[in-house]
């Protein structure tokens, strides 16, 4: 059964690109276009037992009669890479959502520094298409583990985008590879910097960053290892004395109030009293449950939101409440 407001989609090519490296190229049933999407988007792809994966878009954004993403084989993920590369073949149907994009390029700066990783190469693909459209000033890292998994770099040199590309491989050794704070400080103050791959790269880039204004700096998460899990019998704070362990949801709009025990989410509450949400990772990855809250304090626990975003918004699949209660606008 095809979700509602998905999107049918054949698969026209698939493209070996490097080792446990696939590209699929889709393009539509029936229309002759599919919804345009920027760079930095990515989709939903469905799967009949109830997974979502997410995937972000590789190829220029200026097409709009195919979308292309590319899958790493993981053989210790959670099992969508493995099926992909295993059951997904040309001619095969797939249910996608519309494109979103919670990793946006920000077209006015005067600089942009794209920093890759591996598989996290995909969505700076896009980026890399999109800045030279607009002939704006960019550079590219891109590094790897060994040549055979740099997937994109004969297609990005055949693109004639070779002077804007610095690459890097470690042979495994992280300190072999590409250097952050040397990348960062030769980087104009004003510059934006766009950062995906591997956690240690992630985690190495928010050290080397510190100094940057936040709203100069964006992520984007592509796996979680691991998810953040639940602390069973943590406390919240609420006032000058502690509250028992979880907390209370109250939703505004519909005046009713749940108790959201340590052990489940926000959206696993709801659900179990008949309001349905819409979720789509339910790991603080992909934005599909960000919900406006009008009091408490959050305790953001997703990917997705920045500083000034968090003022307002809450992801309600992964986040949990620093206040004994939490007002969401719904």
């Amino acid at each position: 059964m095809v979700r509602t407001g998905a999107l049918q989609v054949r698969v026209r090519s698939i493209t070996y690109l490097g080792e446990d490296v696939n590209a699929y190229e889709l393009v539509p049933l029936e229309a002759d276009s599919l919804p345009p999407f920027t760079a930095g988007a990515h989709i939903d792809l469905y799967f009949r037992d109830g997974r979502v994966r997410q995937y972000s878009l590789c190829n220029n954004p200026a097409e709009t009669s195919r979308y292309i993403f590319a899958v790493q084989r993981e053989e210790n993920g959670r099992g969508g890479s493995k099926a992909i590369h295993e059951i997904v073949q040309v001619g095969r149907i797939l249910a996608i959502s519309h494109p979103r994009n919670n990793f946006p390029l920000h077209e006015t700066a005067k600089h942009h520094v794209l920093v890759a990783g591996g598989i996290g190469i995909t969505p700076m693909v896009a980026m890399a298409y999109r800045l030279r459209a607009i002939s704006a000033s960019f550079e590219l890292h891109y590094g790897a583990r060994s040549p055979s998994r740099l997937a994109f770099l004969e297609q990005l040199k055949e693109q004639g985008l070779s002077e804007h590309l610095h690459v890097y491989v470690d042979g495994g050794d992280p300190s072999r590879g590409m250097d952050l704070q040397q990348i960062v400080s030769h980087a104009p103050p004003d510059a934006h910097i766009y950062c995906c791959g591997p956690a240690g790269l992630v985690r190495g880039m928010r050290l080397a960053t510190a100094a940057r204004e936040p709203g100069t700096v964006h992520f984007e998460h592509f796996a979680l290892s691991p998810a953040q899990p639940f602390v069973q019998g943590e406390m919240m704070l609420g006032g000058s004395a502690t509250i028992g362990v979880g907390f209370k949801v109250k939703l505004a709009r519909a005046d009713r109030e749940f108790y959201v025990p340590d052990d489940k989410t926000i959206v696993d509450v709801l659900r179990e009293n008949g309001i349905e949400v819409p979720t789509s990772c339910e790991a603080g990855l992909c934005g599909t449950c960000r919900t406006s809250y009008l009091q408490g304090e959050p305790d953001h626990r997703d990917y997705v939101l920045d500083t000034e975003e968090r003022r307002y918004q809450v992801m309600i699949c992964c986040s949990r409440s620093r206040t004994p209660c939490l007002v969401l606008d719904l």
